[in-house]
């Protein structure tokens, strides 16, 4: 059962939203980093990087640093980008005010984050 993914449309022109371009390359944060803001992508590829390691590959309409909208812990991965990519970050303040205007959009953000807990037991 495949669904539907998710439209991170409505961020584009939310109040107090932007978005940030980085390069090929570009080290968006590294492992230990203090987290802030969760990113979604709107168009490139990100890889999400352990030691010298790939592990995730996530491409435009995907988020990640999550775990920083839940807990105040540093980064846990370096995460890079792979092609030139437009990401928006949305900090903790901003994702309140977001939810309380499209609460499908906190369920969308528990659904990654159960998702990578799974994978990450199946790992185990």
């Amino acid at each position: 059962m495949s669904k539907e993914a998710f439209d991170f449309g409505f961020l584009i022109g939310s109040e107090g939203i932007s978005t940030r371009h980085l390069k090929a390359g570009e080290t968006i944060f590294n492992e230990g980093d203090p987290a802030a803001e969760v990113y979604v992508i709107w168009s490139g590829r990100v890889g999400i990087q352990l030691g010298d390691r790939i592990v995730d590959t996530l491409e435009a309409n995907e988020i990640f640093g999550e775990m920083a909208l839940i807990e105040d812990e540093p980064r846990s991965a370096t995460a890079i980008a792979l092609s030139d990519v437009e990401l928006v970050p949305i900090s903790e303040l901003q994702f309140l005010l977001l939810v309380t205007r499209k609460p499908a959009f906190a369920l969308e953000v528990m659904r990654v984050l159960a998702h990578r807990l799974r994978a990450a037991d199946k790992a185990l």
